[in-house]
């Protein structure tokens, strides 16, 4: 009993003198987490209504492209995929488009792999439409960039289980705060690599196209953006794998898809389902990105 008395006065008694200076962190700490779970309270009970109309044209194209994905019968699918890749990237690629694609449907996954490689085709849109404007905004203002530049810090070096807490508060569970999260976690290459790519291109062309009577607007679409268009290419790369990395951790908030069959075979010891999972999307990814890549090229 003593030593218990003597153990409680020792951890509550606080430092004084050469301990307080070697370690003041005992005397008082920021109530860091309690300020966020605040803020993120305040959020909900004024502004979720807000929040839950912002998904409503990002439910509807989930919706849209999910359905597209799973009425098409699989062999027709597996050769518009093999064309469109023929066309933008090279045979090699439609081939290893159809093998993928079928070993995908004959190991049973085809259902599950064209819901991820839907939510990952809609998060890449909205990724593209919100990313390349920032992009370009911030490669034409440089207070914007400054601005900016730390928050994506944050918003790269942040784990992605991180983003799953103050989505499901906001918008509830499934494939949209699935999305949601996604194009969150997805987003920040694609704004660094426009930024860049728009900066990267030579004030000597700019100034030529100035020169022969181009509006900024001219400029922008007919000099900078081609030009800078195989860097901006490698973010949209980026932001595909990241988002198809992502299916698995928003698998936990009741997404469905191959992350599902990983977090299943996780939670339940079975080394095959999560194996046929993991497998489905690497096989997406491999295949998407060696399109993107050889369209870039």
């Amino acid at each position: 009993m003593n030593e218990l008395l003597f153990a409680y006065l020792l951890a509550t008694e606080k430092p004084q003198g050469i301990d307080f200076i070697l370690n003041p962190f005992q005397l008082y700490t920021i109530p860091l987490d309690d300020w966020i779970t605040e803020i993120i309270n305040f959020i909900v009970d004024n502004f979720r209504p807000f929040f839950q109309t912002i998904s409503l044209p990002i439910a509807w194209g989930l919706k849209s492209i999910e359905l597209g994905f799973i009425v098409v019968p699989p062999v027709i699918f597996i050769i518009i995929i093999a064309v469109i890749a023929w066309k933008l990237a090279s045979r090699k690629i439609a081939l290893y488009s159809i093998i993928a694609l079928t070993l995908i449907g004959f190991v049973g996954a085809w259902e599950q792999a064209m819901v991820s490689l839907a939510l990952v085709v809609t998060a890449v849109l909205f990724c593209l439409m919100v990313g390349i404007p920032m992009g370009v905004l911030s490669a034409k203002n440089d207070p914007l960039e400054r601005v900016i530049r730390p928050l994506l810090d944050v918003m790269q070096t942040l784990p992605s289980f991180v983003y799953l807490v103050p989505v499901v508060m906001l918008f509830g569970i499934g494939e949209v705060p699935g999305v949601i999260a996604t194009i969150i976690f997805a987003i920040p290459p694609l704004i660094r690599l426009t930024n860049l790519g728009i900066r990267q291109v030579s004030p000597e062309v700019t100034e030529a196209a100035i020169a022969f009577g181009s509006t900024p607007w001219q400029v922008l679409w007919e000099a900078q953006i081609p030009l800078a268009m195989p860097t901006i290419l490698a973010g949209v790369n980026q932001a595909i794998l990241m988002a198809l990395s992502m299916s698995v951790v928003t698998s936990m908030i009741a997404v469905p898809g191959l992350g599902q069959m990983v977090l299943q075979g996780v939670g339940r010891l079975d080394v095959g389902l999560a194996a046929v999972g993991g497998l489905g999307i690497v096989l997406l990814a491999i295949m998407l990105d060696r399109m993107t890549q050889a369209i870039s090229q």
